[in-house]
C-alpha cells in the first residue's frame, strides 16, 4: 500500500523522507500544477546514451536534460518487456498479478480495463489536459480480434483518462501499420478498408517469406517471425489487407511522434497538461529517417538512438519556445532493457563494436538479470530538481502514487495499490528510495539495491535468437550487487539467511496475487 501526504510545491523548504509504503491519507494542502511529460523510449539500454557512459554514440539533447536534472543509476522497469512494463507504469499495479499482461499481439484487446485507474486519470481529476502520443502496446478495443479498424475502436485511451491520443495501433513490427488518432485510423482511406488477422493470411496479399524481392528497406532475421505482411518494403508479424494512404512509412514515424507532441504542447501551453510520449525508437524494425541513417557508424540501431535524441530535443525546444520549461516536470526512461538483434537484418550486431547497450550489467530485454529492467531514468524540473546523480533505488511502479502526490489527488485505496509514494526521491530530496523492488521476466526477482534474489524457474536460460541470457535457473539465485554487478557469481549457498529474507518478502507480495 501507499501513503500520499500532499504538500504545496514552492511553499518553502520541506524535509522529505524515503518512499512511504504506508496506507495513503487524504489531501490536505493545495498544490501547484506543473506540466508533466513522460518520455518513454523503447528497448533503450542503460548504456545506450552518452550521459550513461556510451562513447560510440552521442546524445546531446538527453545529455543536456541530464545535466540540468537528476540522473538515476538504480531505477527499474517492472518487467523486461514492453506490455507488462507499461501496464505497471500507468496503473501502479504489478503486471505479474495477472496472466494477460504479456507481450500484446497487434489485435489484442485493451490490457488496462476501463474500470482501472491510470496516471492519466490522476491528472485528469486534477484538471489537467491529458495526451498520449506514440508507442502504446497495451491493446485497443474490448477483446482480441474484434476491432473495427474502419470505425471507432472502443474502449481505448479515452476510457483510461487520455483526452487526446495519437498512437501506433500495435507496434512497429506488428500489423496494422496505421496511426490511431482518438481511437480512429488517422488519414483513413475509404478506398482501402482495413482487415487484420493473426491467424491466416489474406488471399492475394504478398508475404515477406514468399516475396523477398519486395523487401526493399529491411529483411527479417531468420526464425523471428517478421516474415508475414509487407508494409513499406518491410515484412511484419501478422496479416493485413488495405490501409492505403493511412499506412505509415517507418522513416517518418519519429517525425510524426515529435510533430504531434510539439502540437500538443503548443495547444495546451496556457494550462496544466500531462503528456505521455512513447517513442518507437529504438524498437525494431529500425529504419530511421535519412537525416540519421548511416550517421552513427553503428548501423540503424545506432542511428535510431540519434533519432531518439532528436525527438527529445524537439520536445525541449517546444517547451522553451512556449516559455513553460521551468514549470514542466520531465521524466525520461525506457520500457525495458536493450536487445541488439530482435528480428531484422539491420547489421546491428555486426556494427556494434565495443558499444555496450547493457552497460556493466548482464542480460537484456526478456531477462531476469539486471540489464532487463535497470533502465535509464532522468528527472528534470528547472528550479525544483537540483542537477546531480541519484543512486536511490526506484521503480516505475511508484510513478503512480508519486504523481498522485504531485497532483494533490487521492484516487482511492485500490488505485495503484502496489505503488509507493516516492516524490521526494524523484525530486532529489531523498537519496535512499525504495526498500526493495520486484521485477518480472521469466521469473520474479527482488532486490534491495545490494542483494538480488531470483526465484527458481524452469524457463530457458538462453535465447539464441536474440543472444540473451535470460536468468532462468531451477536453483535459487542470489547476487551481491555491490561486489558483483555483473551477476556472475551465485552466492545463494553462502548466504542462506539473505536468501530467506528476500524470499520471504517476495512470497508475502505474491500472496496478494500472483499469475505470471
Amino acid at each position: 500500500m501507499k501513503d500520499k501526504w500532499i504538500y504545496g510545491l514552492g511553499l518553502g523548504t520541506l524535509v522529505f523522507s524515503a518512499c512511504n509504503p504506508q496506507p495513503k491519507q487524504g489531501a490536505n494542502e493545495k498544490a501547484q500544477q506543473p506540466n508533466v511529460i513522460f518520455i518513454v523510449a523503447d528497448d533503450l539500454g542503460y548504456g545506450d546514451m552518452s550521459c550513461y557512459g556510451a562513447h560510440r554514440v552521442q546524445t546531446p539533447n538527453v545529455d543536456s536534460l541530464a545535466a540540468h536534472g537528476l540522473r538515476f543509476t538504480d531505477a527499474h522497469a517492472v518487467a523486461s518487456t514492453s506490455t507488462p512494463s507499461r501496464y505497471s507504469l500507468f496503473t501502479g499495479l504489478y503486471s505479474w498479478r495477472r496472466n494477460d499482461t504479456g507481450i500484446a499481439a497487434g489485435n489484442a484487446g485493451m490490457v488496462i480495463r476501463p474500470e482501472q485507474t491510470t496516471i492519466a486519470d490522476v491528472f485528469k481529476a486534477a484538471g489537467y489536459a491529458t495526451g498520449a502520443i506514440g508507442k502504446w502496446h497495451l491493446g485497443l478495443g474490448d477483446k482480441t480480434g474484434t476491432q473495427d479498424w474502419n470505425g471507432e475502436v472502443t474502449p481505448g485511451p479515452r476510457d483510461l483518462g487520455f483526452d487526446y491520443s495519437y498512437l501506433m495501433a500495435a507496434t512497429g513490427d506488428r500489423v496494422p501499420c496505421v496511426w490511431m488518432e482518438n481511437q480512429r485510423v488517422a488519414n483513413y482511406d475509404p478506398s482501402a478498408p482495413i482487415e487484420v488477422s493473426y491467424e491466416k493470411p489474406f488471399p492475394g496479399e504478398p508475404l515477406g517469406k514468399d516475396h523477398p524481392e519486395m523487401l526493399t528497406k529491411l529483411k527479417p532475421s531468420p526464425n523471428h517471425g517478421h516474415d508475414q505482411a509487407i508494409v513499406n518494403g518491410i515484412s511484419r508479424i501478422g496479416y493485413m489487407k488495405g490501409g492505403g494512404k493511412a499506412l505509415w512509412e517507418d522513416e517518418h514515424i519519429a517525425d510524426s511522434i515529435a510533430a504531434h507532441a510539439v502540437g500538443f504542447i503548443d495547444a495546451h501551453k496556457d494550462a496544466p497538461f500531462f503528456l505521455y510520449v512513447g517513442t518507437n525508437d529504438i524498437h525494431v524494425p529500425r529504419y530511421p529517417n535519412e537525416r540519421f541513417r548511416d550517421k552513427s557508424g553503428m548501423g540503424y540501431r545506432g542511428d535510431a538512438i540519434l533519432q531518439f535524441d532528436w525527438t527529445v530535443g524537439e520536445i525541449l525546444k517546444a517547451l522553451d519556445k512556449a516559455g513553460i520549461r521551468e514549470n514542466t516536470l520531465i521524466v525520461l526512461t525506457s520500457d525495458n532493457g536493450p536487445v541488439v538483434d530482435d528480428g531484422y537484418a539491420d547489421r546491428a550486431v555486426e556494427l556494434l563494436g565495443d558499444h555496450r547497450p547493457w552497460g556493466d550489467f548482464r542480460g537484456g530485454k526478456y531477462s531476469n538479470f539486471e540489464a532487463g529492467t535497470r533502465v535509464p531514468f532522468i528527472v528534470s524540473w528547472k528550479g525544483k530538481v537540483q542537477p546531480g546523480v541519484s543512486n536511490a533505488l526506484f521503480s516505475h511502479i511508484d510513478m503512480f502514487s508519486s504523481m498522485e502526490k504531485l497532483a494533490n489527488q487521492d484516487m482511492g485505496p485500490d488505485a495503484g495499490a502496489d505503488s509507493q509514494e516516492c516524490l521526494a526521491t524523484l525530486l532529489g530530496q531523498d537519496t535512499k528510495g525504495r526498500r526493495y523492488i520486484i521485477e518480472a521476466a521469466g521469473s520474479l526477482s527482488i532486490s534491495d539495491g545490494s542483494w538480488k534474489y531470483i526465484r527458481p524457474s524452469n524457463g530457458a536460460a538462453y535465447n539464441q535468437l536474440t543472444n540473451t541470457e535470460l536468468g532462468n535457473d531451477k536453483q535459487e539465485q542470489l547476487y551481491d550487487l555491490k561486489q558483483d554487478i555483473g551477476e556472475k557469481n551465485n552466492v545463494a549457498e553462502q548466504y542462506p539467511e539473505k536468501v530467506a529474507e528476500l524470499k520471504q518478502i517476495l512470497e508475502q507480495e505474491m500472496e496478494k496475487g500472483f499469475n505470471l
